[in-house]
This record gives C-alpha cells, sequence and structure tokens, in this order.
C-alpha cells in the first residue's frame, strides 16, 4: 500500500529499502521495492541506483535485486570485537564436545546469532549465523532472558509468544518459573522447542565478571540431536568452563559488553 512520501529523509527511505529486504526478500523486483516500502517508482528507482552502484545491493539476470556483498562485508563488523574473541574458544568447545556450538547475543526480543560452528551430525538447524530466533524458544535465548533485568522479562512475558513448534514453551506464567529456576541454576536446556528433532543446553556469557555476578552479555550453547537430551548434562563443566575463558579473554581486551 503506498503511503506519503512527503516529510521523509532521505536515511528513512534507504532504511525502508533495507527493511524491504528483511521482510520480504532475499530477492525483490523494483516494483515491489516500491510496493514494499511506499516510495515513488522513481524514487525507488534512483535509491535502489545509488545502493547497486555503491554495492549494498546487487542485480541478478533476471533484473532482481539482492543484498550485495559490500553490505554484507559491512555488516561482520558487527559483534566482531566479541566473536573474534570468543570463537578459538567455541573451537575447543566443538573439539571437545563434537557437537554443534554456537554464541549468541539479545538484538531486541530475539536471540541473535553471533557465531556458530555445526558439527557432522545432521541435527535440524533453526538458525545460522546473522540469524534470529524468539527469545522464549531457544537455549541461548532463555538463558539471556533469565538474566536481563525485571522489568524486561516481564514485559517479554506479557507480549506475543510465538510457538515454533508443539513443544515451544508459551505459557507465560510457566515460562516466568522456568526462567527463575535457570537464573538460580545457571544453564537452559530446550527440548525441540525452535526445531523438531533437535535439543540444546546453553549457559550464560558474563561481561568478565563471572555470569552470577556481572551482566550477561552472551551466551554459548551446544545444539544435539532430540534423542541426546537426556545427555546434555554431561557437557555443562567443559561450558561453563569455556564461558569463564571467554570472560576472561574479554576483561583482557577491555572492550565494552555487547561488542
Amino acid at each position: 500500500m503506498r503511503t506519503s512520501d512527503a516529510g521523509r529523509t532521505v536515511a528513512s527511505r534507504i532504511l525502508a529499502v533495507f527493511e524491504a529486504f528483511e521482510s520480504h526478500g532475499p530477492s525483490l523486483s523494483l516494483t515491489q521495492i516500491a510496493d514494499f516500502t511506499g516510495l515513488p517508482v522513481s524514487t525507488t528507482h534512483r535509491i535502489v541506483g545509488e545502493l547497486t552502484e555503491w554495492g549494498a545491493l546487487a542485480r541478478d539476470a533476471q533484473g532482481r535485486y539482492q543484498v550485495g556483498i559490500r553490505l554484507w562485508e559491512l555488516a561482520q563488523n558487527a559483534g566482531r570485537r566479541l566473536r573474534d574473541t570468543a570463537r578459538p574458544f567455541l573451537q575447543d568447545l566443538f573439539s571437545l564436545t563434537g557437537e554443534s556450538v554456537h554464541l549468541a547475543v539479545r538484538e531486541g526480543n530475539e536471540a541473535l546469532y553471533v557465531d556458530r560452528i555445526y558439527g557432522s551430525k545432521r541435527v535440524p538447524r533453526a538458525s545460522r549465523i546473522g540469524g534470529r530466533l524468539p527469545l522464549h524458544a531457544t537455549g541461548v535465548g532463555k538463558v539471556l532472558l533469565a538474566y536481563e533485568e525485571r522489568w524486561f522479562r516481564e514485559a517479554y512475558l506479557a507480549g506475543p509468544l510465538v510457538s515454533l513448534t508443539e513443544f515451544t514453551h508459551v505459557d507465560p506464567h510457566a515460562l516466568a518459573d522456568e526462567l527463575a529456576q535457570i537464573a538460580g541454576q545457571g544453564f537452559a536446556v530446550t527440548g525441540e522447542e525452535a526445531r523438531v528433532g533437535a535439543c540444546s543446553i546453553a549457559v550464560p556469557v558474563g561481561a568478565g565478571t563471572g555470569a552470577g555476578t556481572g551482566q550477561v552479555v552472551a551466551a554459548i550453547g551446544i545444539v544435539a540431536l532430540a534423542s541426546q537430551e537426556s545427555m546434555l548434562p554431561k557437557h555443562l563443566p567443559v561450558l561453563l568452563g569455556v564461558a569463564r575463558r571467554i570472560e576472561n579473554a574479554a576483561t583482557h581486551r577491555q572492550f565494552p559488553s555487547g561488542t
């Protein structure tokens, strides 16, 4: 549906184009971009042309547009310091467990996957590097939510709780109790809540002061086949050890939390 273009800044128009790909991509025609952004076709043509020339968008053989490699390269700077610090320890975690492992941070109401190392087992994948999932449906997400401030947890639980599978926990009162338990024990376990056939265990990563006493800035987790859910707790000691090593390395590098 077309909206008025009057009063919109250049920046808001450009951001609207990117939002179109975020919500409706990965490949869009010029007409679709104009429809999704509410911009006139002439304005859309000019903005898309400039973004394509810079490399933020790319045009395929069919004349449709997609996110360009230059924008992807620029986006890799987001969270790079945390990712670069944690990467060697994630590799250790993968080597010691043989399972898929990942690192996530909270971005709004979602868990944003900053890094991931895939195991050789055919475990159903719910997300990828750069992907997002609802906080309440994943192990790392529940950890991040459990250690958030009370007002944020209450606001989150009062909002819509989407079911990704039939096993996703969506009762707000039961979730509140579960989050309290996670904060008390220091880890979360999920079974087929984000993807049928997969289970996970996750622990918090603090801002260099220990997850129990400092601000939690990230979470690391292991994903395995659902049939191995009862075996997940055996990975807890190594998960906690890796989390502490990441915290210590982050403190040594002295960069702001959440980066």
